[in-house]
């Protein structure tokens, strides 16, 4: 009775993507804080901070890079500049570009800001010049000459009244601009590296800078003299003054001397007295290994930070794309999106109900995404690239391998949804590139290893008890046992839905199946012609699956090891196969890009999904088993969902409909409503019921009147269905006389002007012409041999009427000449 409810899946759709939305560069939140702007290559994508989902996409029609872009403090414009050296001013909110011109900068735009007003707009540009543009008047104000290199820095002073625009270039130095004479009135010179950042107090009588020479500089802007030089001890991208209203006790701020924040190549926040010079407050990041001696990380470091007063939040840019959102009063981490994932090697979907997602990329960081809000938690432990995730039944826990030889168990906390390392196994000689869960309770762990080596980790009791307590330090775990199972790379190994079996795939081209109890060899699966890539135990029948590199997959049967059958249909290797309708179908992704999904009763591909463009590694499907996740070298996470049953019901809501308007057609032609029932079969896109219908009409008395009036009455996207039925019809010479009607209505009632605006009309004509030139010459020839015809009747009558008078005039004669009796020369005759 159970198999006879299972249904087939058709098709998958995606649900929701998560794809690169930031690759380096500016970041800039909106005066509310609702949205997030930021550079992508070719395009400034706008973020909705509240889903996490970008909402638009401003993209150059040239395709060239954006160098810079500015949004201004009204939120009404968006400025962008490219390498094409092209200014464009966007009115974001529609998507629409409503100016563009040309920089008359000589080079790119390095550096771009609005002043207070969003009057003015400052353009610095790396032929070391400085341009004001007024973008309300659409003309350029001034042009600042005398910066030593690139400008990758300007800011207007908060007080627009004061008229004055600071600036830096590559020679370490912060200049002064008056803007009403155009010139530079003061040099500050104290750095000693570029300057990477200016803050400016509320008052506008205080400057902070910041720069990649460790220190940051408190100036005087009355004396135009530095009051403090504040060493950081790290290189400091950006600088951020507190604002005074605000309650930062939380933080240690006591006195009500001006505050700032650094963020730099530590990658914490650090809060500093701008008068003292002491620094009262230090970020420290949970689960991250703080490494005091390498204060110059790449990856760890901050490239950006950002105040937004409207929502009290501290926004965060890290080295690695990601953006992190605090609460300002606290600096406690609300939100965390991820600009970039670089390739995509594993992905599972976790939590007790699926609401997360855990991925491994090309990092030693995992990061665990929340779908619905797409808030994402990374997690740090590894020292070196994720290769391999798997997840154990209840979702609440979960195990990753990685190169840096180990094993990490992880656990979600069901309340906060926080997770934390748990345990951690050594014992592997190389890289860990796959790893299993055992499938029936949370007892043991199998991973594979570049050494060709299969090792077992029992779990120990506390792992699963201790759910309210904190965990300090992860348990250390010791295999407890190991085999060598293959020659070459192990690519895959699983467990089986009893925990009694582990089938593992290698390079070696060959399957093996081991018992879990001592890794005994049970059997040998042989016939693939390259590697094997993905193994996958059926979970209904005693069903082995294999993916290879050999572009095929194989189903054995666990009993005699036999290949039951062979699924060809991929044009490149299968990297994963999973099953799916409780065993009776494969969903399996391909290097090129391809899932494909097959029926295994009739060995056929029912479905090919073509998203991704490059190898899909992670592919996993949740335990409703309606909805599959996929993750690719190509960056994005695609979650799909199984549309049959919306398909099929869509399909039968459209034969319900499809059958009442026949009934209604039906009606209507009996009732001899010709005008209603031309357009409801024109709706049904039904050429020969719309013929039939035609038909009728022709067949009324006075029916080329009719249907002349009938066909003007069509509105025009009906009148475009009809010439494309007469296309069709055209080309049979019995329904030709219907179509050269429908032809001669519309030619006679429509102007040229109006018919050329008829979509697919050169289509339509290229069509009819050649068929309509051959019916005209059927009845040329057809009208020449109906007069050859009316000629000939005509002689043959003349020929009668001749024979008739001869033969009157020879009987004549003959009485002339042979006066006998008449009835005997009719008998001689």
């Amino acid at each position: 009775m159970a198999a006879a409810t299972i249904q087939f899946k058709t098709n998958y759709a995606v649900s929701s993507k998560i794809e690169p939305f930031y690759k380096g560069g500016k970041v800039q939140i909106n005066k509310d804080g609702t949205y997030m702007f930021c550079t992508c290559g070719t395009k400034v994508n706008i973020i909705d901070i509240g889903t996490g989902k970008v909402t638009k996409s401003i993209e150059q029609e040239e395709q060239e890079d954006i160098t810079c872009f500015s949004v201004s403090p009204d939120d009404e414009i968006l400025v962008t500049s490219s390498r094409a050296l092209l200014l464009k001013q966007w009115d974001w909110k529609e998507n629409t570009c409503t100016r563009t011109w040309k920089a008359i900068h000589t080079s790119p735009v390095a550096s771009m800001a609005f002043d207070s007003t969003s009057t003015l707009l400052a353009t610095g540009g790396c032929d070391s010049t400085i341009k004001i543009w007024d973008v309300i008047k659409q003309y350029c104000t001034h042009n600042l000459k005398g910066s030593s290199g690139v400008v990758h820095l300007v800011e207007f002073h908060p007080d627009i009244s004061r008229l004055q625009l600071f600036s830096s270039s590559m020679d370490y130095k912060i200049r002064l601009w008056n803007l009403n004479t155009s010139k530079c009135v003061m040099v500050l010179d104290a750095h000693y590296s570029a300057v990477t950042s200016l803050a400016f107090t509320s008052n506008g009588n205080t400057l902070v800078s910041s720069g990649r020479d460790k220190i940051c500089t408190v100036w005087d802007l009355k004396t135009y003299k530095s009051q403090r030089t504040v060493p950081v001890y790290e290189t400091v991208e950006a600088v951020t003054l507190l604002p005074e209203d605000e309650d930062y006790t939380a933080l240690g701020v006591t006195s009500e001397e001006p505050h700032f924040i650094t963020a730099g190549s530590k990658g914490i926040l650090r809060i500093w007295e701008a008068y003292s010079g002491r620094c009262i407050y230090s970020q420290c990041v949970p689960g991250r290994p703080q490494n005091e001696a390498d204060d110059d990380s790449e990856e760890q470091s901050l490239t950006h930070c950002m105040l937004v007063p409207a929502t009290r939040k501290l926004t965060t840019v890290t080295a690695e794309h990601n953006i992190l959102y605090y609460d300002l009063c606290t600096l406690k981490l609300e939100r965390q999106f991820v600009g970039y994932n670089d390739e995509v090697l594993d992905v599972k979907f976790m939590g007790p109900s699926d609401t997360h997602i855990v991925v491994a990329t090309n990092s030693p960081q995992l990061k665990v995404f929340e779908l619905a809000t797409l808030n994402c938690q990374i997690l740090y432990g590894h020292t070196d690239t994720v290769l391999s995730l798997d997840v154990f039944k209840k979702g609440t826990k979960f195990a990753s391998c990685s190169k840096d030889r180990t094993i990490r168990i992880w656990k979600m906390d069901k309340g906060t949804g926080e997770v934390n390392c748990v345990a951690q196994g050594l014992g592997h000689a190389h890289g860990v590139g796959i790893i299993s869960c055992s499938r029936l309770k949370e007892s043991f762990i199998v991973s594979g290893s570049q050494d060709c080596t299969l090792k077992l980790w029992a779990l120990t009791k506390s792992l699963g008890v201790n759910d309210n307590e904190k965990i300090i330090e992860p348990e250390i775990l010791h295999a407890d046992l190991t085999e060598k199972v293959h020659d070459k790379d192990i690519n895959s190994v699983v467990v089986s839905p009893n925990d009694k079996l582990v089938a593992t795939g290698s390079q070696d081209r060959t399957a093996k199946l081991w018992s879990t109890s001592d890794f005994s060899l049970v059997g040998v699966f042989r016939g693939h012609k390259r590697g094997i890539w993905s193994v996958q135990f059926s979970p209904m029948d005693q069903i082995l699956a294999t993916s290879s590199a050999d572009g095929t997959v194989k189903l054995w049967g666990l009993q005699d090891f036999n290949c039951l059958k062979t699924f060809e249909g991929h044009d490149a290797s299968v990297l994963k196969t999973i099953f799916v309708s409780r065993g009776t179908q494969l969903l399996t992704s391909g290097s090129d890009g391809l899932l494909k999904l097959w029926t295994i009763k009739t060995n056929e591909c029912i479905k090919t999904l073509d998203v991704h463009e490059d190898k899909v590694w992670g592919l996993h499907s949740n335990k409703n088993d309606d909805l599959v996740v996929t993750g690719a070298t190509d960056s994005c996470i695609v979650i799909w969902k199984d549309v049959t049953e919306i398909e099929l019901a869509e399909e039968q809501a459209k034969q319900e409909e499809q059958i009442l308007k026949q009934q209604e057609l039906s009606n209507l032609l009996h009732e001899k409503k010709y005008v209603k029932a031309l357009g409801l079969a024109i709706s049904l896109n039904q050429p020969q019921t719309v013929l039939t219908v035609i038909k009728a009409i022709l067949g009324e008395s006075n029916g080329q009147v009719r249907l002349e009036s009938t066909i003007l009455k069509l509105r025009q996207d009906q009148k475009e269905s009809v010439l494309k039925f007469c296309i069709i019809w055209n080309t049979n010479s019995k329904n030709c006389h219907e179509a050269q009607s429908i032809i001669q209505i519309l030619l006679r009632n429509e102007t040229p002007e109006q018919l050329l605006q008829y979509n697919g009309i050169k289509t339509a004509l290229e069509g009819l012409i050649p068929y309509s030139e051959r019916h005209f010459q059927r009845l040329s020839r057809l009208f020449q041999a109906s007069m050859f015809l009316d000629y000939m009747w005509q002689s043959m009558r003349l020929i009668e009427k001749s024979s008739d008078s001869d033969k009157q005039a020879e009987e004549m004669e003959v009485e002339a000449f042979f006066p006998t009796d008449k009835k005997a020369v009719i008998t001689l005759t």
